[in-house]
C-alpha cells in the first residue's frame, strides 16, 4: 500500500516515516523542507505547503493511507500563522484524499486540544472541547481534529491519535527547548510541584500509529473516532524535568517562583508579543498552566480499540536517552518518578 506522510522530515514525522520503511511500505513524505536522509532510505520525497491546495492534491495522487503528521507547534506566531498551517492545511487534505480516493487518514493530534488551563486527572475521550483555548496552537488543532472526525465516511475513514508531550532520541522541539532555558538561567520552578502529567516515548507514539492505521482498516468501529496517546504512566513534571536537566549536566532546578507571579509574567510577556511582531516569548499563559496544573488521560479506549500497548515504561525510555533513573515509583497515587 502507498502511503503518505505530512511532516516526515519532523520528529514524529521521520520516526513513523523509518518504521513504515522497516515494514517495506512503499512511503512518500511531504513536507516543506529537502530531507535527503529520507531519500536515502528509499523515501520518495516531495517538498510543498499545506496551504498550497495544488501541492496537497498532487502529492496525494495514489495514496492508500495517509498519515497527518505536519503542523505548526510552539507558542510564537499569530492566530493567522497557526490557522493557516493547522485549519486550511488540514482542510486541503481532507479535500485531496476525497478527490483522490484516499480511504484512510490518520491524524496527528494533540491531548492539549481539551486543555482548558485546569487540572486533568485520568479523564477519558468524552471531554469536552474547551470554550476558551488556552493557546492558537490548541485552538486550531481542536479545529483541525474536529474537520478530520466530521470528515470520516464509508469512503474516507478517519480518526485522530491524541499523543501529549512527546520525547525521545531526535526531539528537536520539547526537551532542547527545556534545557535550552535551564542552561540560560531562564528556568524556575512554579508553585509547589507536584503536578502530574502524562508523557509520550516516541517508540510508543510511532507503535500507535502503526496499530491505528491496522484498526482503521480492519474495524470500522474505530472510524470517527479521537484516541489518548501515551506511556499510561503519569509522572511528577519537575522531578522529570531535573533528571533531564543532570542528564544534560545541568544543576536540578531549585528557584522557584510563585504562580501568581509567573502568571503575572506570562501575560506581560504576551502582551509585549502582541505588540512585537519579531517578538519571541518564553513564558505565556499557557505555559504557565502547562507548568503547574496536572494534566493526565485514561488511554483504555486506544487500548480496547486500536489494541495500543505502550511497551516502553517511562523509565525505558529516560534510560534509552541515556539518563540514569534514580527515582523509586512512590509517593503517588498513580505510578510516576
Amino acid at each position: 500500500m502507498n502511503v503518505l506522510v505530512t511532516g516526515g522530515g519532523g520528529f514524529i514525522g521521520k520516526a513513523l516515516v523509518n518504521e513504515l520503511v522497516m515494514r517495506n511500505f512503499n512511503v512518500t513524505s511531504f513536507s516543506r523542507g529537502d530531507y535527503p536522509e529520507l531519500r536515502r532510505i528509499g523515501v520518495n520525497t516531495k517538498r510543498g505547503d499545506l496551504s498550497d491546495f495544488g501541492s496537497v492534491l498532487q502529492a496525494t495522487v495514489k495514496t492508500g493511507i495517509l498519515f497527518h503528521v505536519a503542523a505548526k507547534a510552539g507558542i510564537n506566531g499569530s492566530y493567522r500563522e497557526y490557522y493557516k498551517s493547522n485549519v486550511t492545511g488540514t482542510e486541503n487534505i481532507i479535500n485531496a484524499c476525497k478527490i483522490n480516493k484516499v480511504k484512510y487518514l490518520i491524524y496527528t493530534s494533540s491531548a492539549s486540544v481539551v486543555f482548558d488551563g485546569k487540572d486533568i486527572e485520568g479523564s477519558d475521550e468524552s471531554l469536552p472541547y474547551p470554550v476558551h483555548p488556552v493557546s492558537h496552537y490548541t485552538a486550531t488543532k481542536a479545529i483541525a481534529e474536529q474537520l478530520i472526525l466530521k470528515a470520516d465516511c464509508p469512503d474516507l475513514r478517519t480518526l485522530a491519535l491524541r499523543p501529549h508531550l512527546v520525547y525521545g532520541p531526535g526531539d528537536n522541539h520539547l526537551l532542547p527547548a527545556i534545557i535550552s532555558k535551564a542552561a540560560k538561567g531562564k528556568l524556575r520552578r512554579i508553585g509547589k510541584c507536584r503536578n502530574l502529567v502524562d508523557v509520550s516515548y516516541i517508540d510508543n507514539v510511532v507503535a500507535a500509529h502503526i496499530s491505528a492505521a491496522r484498526a482503521i482498516i480492519e474495524n470500522p468501529e474505530v472510524s470517527g473516532n479521537s484516541f489518548f496517546i501515551t506511556n499510561g504512566e503519569p509522572v511528577l513534571l519537575w522531578n522529570f524535568l531535573d533528571m533531564i536537566m543532570q542528564a544534560s549536566g545541568l544543576e536540578p532546578l531549585k528557584k522557584r517562583v510563585p504562580v501568581w507571579i509567573a502568571t503575572i509574567i506570562s501575560h506581560l510577556s504576551e502582551s509585549f508579543q502582541r505588540l512585537s511582531a519579531n517578538a519571541q516569548g518564553t513564558l505565556t499563559p499557557f505555559i504557565v498552566s502547562e507548568l503547574t496544573r496536572s494534566h493526565w488521560f485514561d488511554i483504555s479506549k486506544a487500548r480496547r480499540l486500536l489494541n495500543y500497548n505502550p511497551e516502553i515504561s517511562n523509565i525505558e525510555g529516560l534510560e534509552k536517552m541515556g539518563i540514569a533513573v534514580t527515582n523509586n515509583y512512590s509517593g503517588c497515587s498513580t505510578p510516576c518518578i
